[in-house]
């Protein structure tokens, strides 16, 4: 699925029906942390933003896009997104070997303590999502 050649409704809502396939319990809790009072329109930013606009572009796969993400992300120490991306990444066909590898290359890249907050991050959220013991 791709958004080449789709118009700007099309790709919401398709971007919507791959989110949605993304469900996860630590996207949940985020949910159930927020408050429309206070950035109740980032749901909508990321949607027009993100999702429809970048996950949905050829040239990377899900998977590509996934492991890209979690690199970029564990630079950033960008813990709560970590949590959400890490089960994102399985179901985009990303193994655990793979999530590993992500992690340990990061140490170089990013420095110890963001990978080791990435490691927490994973184990964490692939726990809650019965993937690991």
């Amino acid at each position: 699925m791709t958004g080449e050649g789709m118009t700007q409704e099309e790709r919401k809502a398709a971007a919507k029906q791959l989110f949605e396939g993304w469900r996860s319990k630590a996207m949940d809790e985020m949910a159930e942390d927020g408050s429309p009072e206070i950035g109740g329109w980032m749901t909508e930013l990321s949607m027009d933003n993100v999702f429809s606009k970048l996950w949905l572009r050829e040239g990377l796969d899900l998977r590509g896009r996934s492991l890209l993400t979690l690199g970029i992300l564990i630079g950033m120490r960008a813990y709560e997104e970590l949590t959400v991306h890490f089960p994102i990444a399985v179901k985009n066909g990303c193994t655990l070997e793979e999530l590993n590898e992500v992690i340990y290359h990061a140490t170089a890249y990013a420095g110890f303590p963001a990978a080791n907050n990435a490691r927490v991050a994973a184990v964490r959220s692939l726990r809650m999502e019965g993937l690991i013991d």
